[in-house]
């Protein structure tokens, strides 16, 4: 399979994270699209290491996705506390907290 399909899936996956960054209020659809831009890189560092015939990209990769299984730990925990808090997941809301 050429690589423009790899560029052309990772492209639109990172245009529909960032769009949906900068629209929606939910913090969880947020947190939710921040992972969908970082896999669309790890499937554009998968792609370009396998044209180029680097297995050192995917071992990044891997790593890539450990820390963002933490991430998404230590993210979801920060959300729940939150909601706690503040009965809300609404980052507009989330002003309340300067307080």
């Amino acid at each position: 399979m050429p690589i423009e399909y790899y560029l052309f899936l990772s492209f639109t996956l990172f245009a529909i994270g960032v769009m949906g960054v900068l629209m929606r209020r939910n913090a969880i659809i947020i947190f939710m699209c921040i992972e969908l831009m970082l896999n669309a890189v790890n499937l554009l560092m998968v792609a370009f290491s396998k044209v180029h015939g680097d297995s050192g990209a995917q071992v990044f990769v891997f790593f890539s996705m450990v820390v963002a299984a933490a991430e998404v730990a230590i993210g979801l925990a920060i959300i729940v506390m939150v909601f706690r808090k503040i009965n809300s997941v609404d980052i507009n809301v989330l002003n309340r907290l300067k307080n």
